[in-house]
Order: C-alpha cells, then sequence, then structure tokens
C-alpha cells in the first residue's frame, strides 16, 4: 500500500532529501529528516520544535553544518533517495500507531517529527536533552485527532498488539531492524495549496515495507472530545479580537495617541500569532452559530453606553474575560499557548492603565500650560509673597522645589504654598518627595529619573494624587505613560542654569513626544518668553519654566507675557 502524507509532510520530504543529495548521504536518515521538518517553518513539527528550544542555527552548529547548506526553498525537480533502515521502521511504526484512529491515516509533520523520537538514533537522543518526549508527543496527536488518551481497543486484537501482525511477523520485524533496504523512493514536486481535499493528499512515496493486513473490523468513531475546547476557544479568540481591536480605535481616534495605539496593535497580532496555535481549520469546522445557545441571550448594559470611555471600559473587560478564558480552556490543549495568552492578558492590564491614565489625566490638565518652579527663598514670609503674586497672576501649576533646604523647613513651605492654592485653581506639586506631597496634602508629586519609580511613588500617595515624571528620551516617556505617570517634563531644551545635563535632547525631543504620546508633556528646560515660540513649533503645548519667571524684574508681568503666548 501507499503512505498518504499532508502536502505540507510531502514538503518536508522533499527538502529532506535535497539535503542528503547536497551532503552526499547515500540515505535519508534522521538528521535529514529534521532539517527537512525545520526548513518547512509553518509546519506544526516546526511550531512544537520551536516549543522545545530547537532552531535551524542549533541543529546547525551541533553537527558543524553550514546554514547555507540547508536548502529550504521548493525543490525544481523531485530527487530519489532511501530511507535508513532506522527511520523506515521509525515511520511503519508511526504508521502502525495512527491506525489508532484512523482506518487510512494521513501522515501529517507531527507523526514524522514522532518518527524521529521513535529512532534510536544520536538525533533522538538530541532531541529527547532538550525536552522532545515521545509520549506527550502522542498524546498531543491523539488530542488532535479527537481520541482518549487511551489507545483504542479492537476486536480480537489486545492492547498494546501491533494491529493485523502476528507473533511471527513481529519477529520479522525485529530482525530486520539490523538489515539494509536498498530500494529508492521518489517525490514527485507537490504544489501547496492553502486546504487540500482529502483527494490530493496521496503521496507517491511507496515505502520498501511488507503491506499490513487488514484490520479485523473497522474502528467505531468516538466523538470528539476536543469540540467543546475548539468551539470555547473560538468564540473567546473571536470576542477578544474583536474587543482589542474597539480598543486600539479608541486610542487611535479618541485618544490620537500613536504609541498606546501601536502598544494595543502588537498586543493584537500576538494575540492572532498565539491563537493560530490551534489550526485555524480546526476552529472555523467547530463553529456552530446557528446552534448556540447564547447568542439570544442579551442584558440592558450590553446595548447601552453613555459615552466613549464607557465603550473603552466595557471593552477592555470583555478582552479581559476573554483572554482569561483563552487562557483556562487552552490549558488542556496546549499548556504553551495558555501561558502566551496569560501574558498577553498582564500586558493588557497595563495598556488598560496607561489609557484611562492618559485620558482621566488629559481631562484633568486640559487648561494646565503653565508650570512654574519655585525654591523656598530665604524665609517663610518672603516665599509667601511670592508664591501668592504667582498664583493670583494665574500659573497653573506651582512646584516646590528646593535642595538646600531641611525637611521641616521644606514642610513648612509645603504647607503654607497649599493654604495659598486651596480652593484655587493653581495646582500645587512637590518635587521629588512623595512624604512631604502626602503630608502637604498637595495635589502631587514630580519625580526624576533617579528618584523612586511611579509604583513606589503611587503606593505611597494613593491612586488620585498627580504624579509626574522627568523624561530625557522617548523611551522614558514611553515608559513614563506604561508606569501609570499623569504627566511628564520632557527636556532639557536648551540649556539651564538650574540643573547640569551633557545631552540635551532639544527640540527634537518634544517633536517625537508630540507625535506619539498625549499623555500631558510640559517641555522644560531654559524656555523663556523668546525661546517659546521655537517650542511651539514642535506641537508641545505646556512648558515648565524656573529663572524666566523666578529671576525676572516682575515675576507676576513674566508670568503673564508666557501665559498670553501659551494662549
Amino acid at each position: 500500500m501507499n503512505y498518504q502524507f499532508t502536502p505540507a509532510a510531502e514538503r518536508v520530504l522533499q527538502h529532506a532529501a535535497g539535503w542528503i543529495d547536497s551532503a552526499g548521504s547515500p540515505d535519508l536518515d534522521s538528521r535529514a529528516l529534521l532539517l527537512g521538518l525545520l526548513c518547512e517553518t509553518e509546519c506544526r513539527a516546526a511550531h512544537l520544535l520551536t516549543q522545545y528550544g530547537v532552531a535551524m542555527q542549533d541543529v546547525c552548529k551541533a553537527w558543524a553544518i553550514f546554514p547555507s547548506d540547508v536548502k529550504s526553498t521548493k525543490l525544481e525537480s523531485a530527487p530519489s533517495f532511501r530511507l535508513d533502515n532506522d527511520l523506515k521502521l521509525a515511520i511503519r511504526e508511526v504508521y502502525r500507531f495512527a491506525l489508532e484512529f484512523e482506518r487510512s491515516p494521513i501522515l501529517a509533520t507531527e507523526h514524522l517529527l514522532l518518527a524521529l523520537l521513535y529512532t534510536d538514533s544520536e538525533t533522538t537522543r538530541w532531541l529527547m536533552e532538550r525536552g522532545a518526549n515521545r509520549h506527550d508527543l502522542e498524546a498531543d496527536i491523539r488530542a488532535r485527532s479527537g481520541y482518549m488518551d487511551t489507545p483504542l481497543e479492537i476486536e480480537g486484537v489486545e492492547s498494546g498488539e501491533w494491529r493485523g501482525e502476528s507473533e511471527e511477523g513481529r519477529g520479522e520485524r525485529e530482525e530486520g531492524r539490523g538489515e539494509q533496504t536498498t530500494e529508492k523512493l521518489s517525490l514527485s514536486p507537490v504544489p501547496c495549496p492553502l486546504f487540500s481535499s482529502p483527494s490530493t493528499l496521496h503521496s507517491p512515496l511507496s515505502p520498501p515495507f511488507p503491506p499490513l493486513s487488514p484490520l479485523p473490523s473497522p474502528l467505531t468513531p468516538v466523538p470528539s472530545p476536543l469540540t467543546p475546547f475548539l468551539r470555547l476557544l473560538d468564540a473567546a479568540a473571536n470576542r477578544a479580537r474583536e474587543g482589542l481591536r474597539i480598543i486600539e480605535d479608541y486610542l487611535r481616534f479618541v485618544l490620537d495617541d500613536r504609541f498606546l495605539t501601536e502598544t494595543a496593535k502588537r498586543l493584537r497580532h500576538d494575540l492572532v500569532a498565539a491563537i493560530r496555535t490551534v489550526p485555524a481549520a480546526d476552529l472555523l469546522a467547530s463553529r456552530e452559530t446557528q446552534a448556540d445557545v447564547g447568542t439570544g441571550l442579551t442584558t440592558a448594559g450590553e446595548s447601552s453606553r453613555s459615552d466613549l470611555a464607557d465603550v473603552l471600559a466595557a471593552n477592555f473587560g470583555r478582552l479581559e474575560e476573554s483572554l482569561r478564558s483563552l487562557e483556562e480552556y487552552g490549558k488542556p490543549i496546549d499548556p504553551a499557548m495558555a501561558a502566551r495568552f496569560k501574558q498577553i492578558r498582564y500586558r493588557v492590564y497595563t495598556l488598560e492603565r496607561a489609557a484611562d491614565i492618559t485620558r482621566q489625566s488629559g481631562d484633568r490638565l486640559a487648561a494646565v500650560k503653565l508650570y512654574v518652579l519655585i525654591d523656598g527663598r530665604n524665609s517663610l514670609d518672603e516665599f509667601r509673597e511670592f508664591a501668592s503674586s504667582l498664583v493670583a497672576a494665574g500659573v497653573h501649576v506651582l512646584q516646590l522645589r528646593d535642595k538646600k533646604l531641611d525637611d521641616r523647613q521644606l514642610l513648612e513651605r509645603a504647607r503654607a504654598l497649599r493654604e495659598l492654592t486651596h480652593g484655587r485653581p493653581t495646582l500645587f506639586i512637590v518635587n521629588d518627595r512623595p512624604d512631604l506631597a502626602l503630608l502637604a496634602r498637595a495635589d502631587g508629586v514630580h519625580l526624576g529619573q533617579e528618584e523612586l519609580s511611579v509604583k513606589d511613588a503611587r503606593s505611597l500617595v494613593g491612586p488620585r494624587m498627580l504624579i509626574g515624571v522627568s523624561t530625557h528620551g522617548i523611551e522614558q516617556a514611553r515608559q513614563a505613560a506604561l508606569d501609570g505617570a499623569n504627566y511628564i517634563g520632557v527636556g532639557p531644551t536648551f540649556p539651564t542654569a538650574t540643573k547640569d545635563f551633557s545631552v540635551f535632547p532639544g527640540l527634537e525631543l518634544l517633536r517625537q513626544v508630540a507625535a506619539e504620546i498625549r499623555l500631558p508633556a510640559f517641555a522644560i528646560g531654559g524656555i523663556t518668553p523668546d525661546n517659546l515660540p521655537e517650542v511651539l513649533a514642535t506641537g508641545i503645548g505646556r512648558v515648565a519654566v524656573s529663572g524666566a519667571i523666578a529671576h525676572a524684574e516682575n515675576p507676576p508681568r513674566a508670568a503673564n507675557d508666557i501665559l498670553e503666548k501659551l494662549k
């Protein structure tokens, strides 16, 4: 009889045959078959090998093969070759294993991988060292074939006995393990259609094995236990993709945030890649929308959304629930796939926080344009007078920043500033010190790259206090958005007397941030009324200043001048 192979398995054998031709080997052995499997990169076996950590470069390194010698392109002509005796017997055993499920099995790439694990070769030992396991692979094939892990019992055949093989035949098989065969096999070029009907899967490969005896009786079909799992995965995957697309559209068209949109897009691509662990054809074949009892169920909340933020929240919830369902129901099928869904779910939690904080911070700071950093002055009275004049001038934010005062003096100034800003539109921020910000009941705290993390500061000040972060590069700005900052300082833009910097990211960083991040961003560093137009031309509409006001002859007037330009 002829063995039947899927198109992918036939291409694997073609690749393997091409390898032995280029290597000058007389027989197609386990090593050539492994290379053939790795060349067919999209096949099931190649994905399994990836889970074992086996890649083409690993094989080439282990056996001193030049990667350029391994050809993965379609062969122009069909080579002729012989299977070595060990691999020939292994494929025969795999075929007999497959007879547990089908009367006329069609061998796929995972069957060829199983054949490698049946051989007594260096290749088998090398794979086993990397975690490949024959029994696990057998269980996987049984599950994907829709049968229980226990082999089916056939009337007249004892468990473990070869179907249709006598004791004498088994003895001949064992004796034949040491013999070499000389029969040649030939392959015809095989097309690679997306979907193939069973009639296209017949392979001209005719292995030189004695034909198997007919089965005593047909196999009794067993309802596939995989079907409910596949229906669950298909439904959850559809919900997850739909929810993520709605979220991506919100980030793109409502927030207009390129960075968060790209983050959502990467998540969507990773989600699709994880779902592809299960063949799409299996998911579609298991889908039964017309008979789904849930299609007619609905609640009042599903048909009502109060605003765009409600749409965003509802679809994050939908996405996270779907990912959890994918994770739990994916575990019995493929634990590695389930683990990928779990990691995607955690990343979605981070994206949800970043999106919601960006939205809320944008609303809360919509009118905030001028941010002024002030020190504690020479006395409390002088500090009160200076800060009060800036509050009266309409400065949007005052940050208390002083490295010379001790903690008691600093807290004294902070409490005074809280009194001056209480009930006024001016926000009050403390630099670097979440503890003092909390004691003074400030509106927020500002952190540098060397200070506490957003996470640690948030654990101290709670969920409602504003947290700002200084950023000096686009990656720091992106990270601040993901970390949950409410706003960022971006710079230094120009040289400044307040801090010493060896590198000035300047206007270019402002342009980068303006192009992709919608978290409120304040340009900082050497900004004056004279160079303010250059800053605004980058797309950043908020500025943080210190010397331009603190050292001005008339600080309130200087503040008013900048406020007018910011309008």
